[in-house]
């Protein structure tokens, strides 16, 4: 086993004892260079995996019972597999019983039966860069190999959104998933969010650095404003429809031409909302045609561009992100930068060259702290594969 899994399979043996087989998958965080907001709206994002990875090691029981331990929250949990019910407010052993309750499903329910978990792992916390999903995909990817199940990536995609969405109760996109599940080394993902296609991007990690900076603040109006922008977009949708000859389903039906000429159609705020989308979209079809030919200069004016798009039209920014954003563009050999996550928080994801990173990195380490009293966590990210299992 890799490192990372020997360290939750020692995990599982201390808390839990010896004896039985040990098997174990990871998941990697993963960053999105371009596409904000546009995964729910059935459109298009650029995701790529980095190298910060969830570990999970797990063991088949006999009976109906699922014990969990995770070394990142020093906590256990055990539950019963008879009593999956949807919580009312999500603690992380929640993710773990939606996967368990979509697998329970696959074979009609009889695979899956009890098990022993173990979970650690370096995919930070609260940084929109996907622990949730890496905890999903690295759970999945455990059970599917102790109960030797027939599901293959994009199933096990698709089985973790669900969990998150139908169980959990977070409204997200697929975005997370696929990229966790999908990413491979070397590769951005161009998913179109809709009908889940997917086309390997190449990423020249020797010309350009992806490197992630973890504001250390989260506002708390993420939730309630992520679910407002949802219904905004739903809205544009509706008023949109009322007024073009062809029917829409989403603003992915939505070009830039047919916004303009019925913008009248649109409340201010709602008019702001789907420009956003509907250019975003444009950003990322031209982000992945540039990366094709290893343009990372317009690759990284595309997600400058896309982070102002956030802030003005769709207003998810906050005064941390903008200022590392700031800082990225003023930095030489930085190509873009943009928030990357829901928002209000989180990280930036900067696209730098490599000769340009120490630079980059002490700017940041000067310039935050300086004006906002809370240090920053740099991530200086290879871009890897997703998910792996080992038996």
């Amino acid at each position: 086993m890799s490192e990372q899994l020997d360290r939750a399979a020692d995990e599982l043996v201390a808390q839990f004892g010896e004896g039985g087989r040990i098997v174990g998958a990871t998941a990697p965080g993963r960053v999105n260079l371009v596409g904000g907001h546009t995964d729910y709206n059935d459109g298009f994002v650029l995701p790529a995996a980095i190298d910060r990875r969830t570990a999970v090691a797990a063991r088949a029981r006999d009976d109906e019972t699922i014990r969990v331990y995770s070394a990142d929250f020093a906590e256990a949990a055990t539950f019963e597999l008879s009593k999956l019910d949807p919580p009312d407010a999500a603690e992380w052993v929640d993710y773990v019983k939606g996967v368990v309750a979509e697998l329970r499903a696959v074979d009609g329910g009889e695979a899956v039966r009890g098990a022993e978990l173990a979970i650690v792992g370096d995919v930070p916390r609260g940084a929109g860069l996907s622990s949730s999903a890496a905890l999903e995909l690295a759970v999945g990817g455990a059970l599917v190999t102790a109960f030797e199940l027939d599901v293959d990536r994009r199933s096990l995609a698709d089985l973790a959104w669900r969990a998150e969405t139908e169980f959990v109760g977070l409204d997200c996109g697929i975005m997370d998933q696929y990229a966790v599940a999908l990413c491979e080394a070397d590769a951005a993902l161009f998913l179109d969010c809709r009908d889940r296609s997917t086309e390997l991007v190449p990423f020249d990690g020797d010309r350009a650095r992806i490197v992630a900076v973890d504001t250390n603040v989260e506002h708390e109006l993420v939730d309630s404003a992520y679910n407002d922008r949802v219904r905004e977009c739903a809205r544009g949708v509706d008023l949109l429809d009322d007024r073009l000859d062809a029917e829409i389903g989403s603003l992915r039906d939505v070009s830039p031409a047919a916004l303009n000429a019925h913008a009248d159609a649109l409340p201010e705020t709602i008019r702001r909302r789907c420009r956003h989308v509907v250019s975003e979209n444009e950003r990322v079809r031209r982000a992945a045609a540039a990366l094709r030919e290893g343009d990372f200069t317009a690759v990284g004016e595309l997600m400058f561009d896309s982070h102002e798009s956030l802030r003005g039209d769709y207003e998810v920014s906050c005064a941390e992100l903008d200022l590392v954003v700031d800082v990225a563009r003023e930095t030489e050999g930085v190509y873009g930068a943009r928030l990357t996550g829901a928002g209000f928080g989180g990280s930036v994801v900067s696209l730098v060259a490599p000769e340009a990173v120490a630079e980059f990195e002490a700017a940041i380490r000067r310039e935050y702290p300086e004006r906002t009293g809370v240090e920053p966590d740099i991530y200086d990210c290879d871009v890897v594969g997703g998910y792996a299992v080992e038996r």
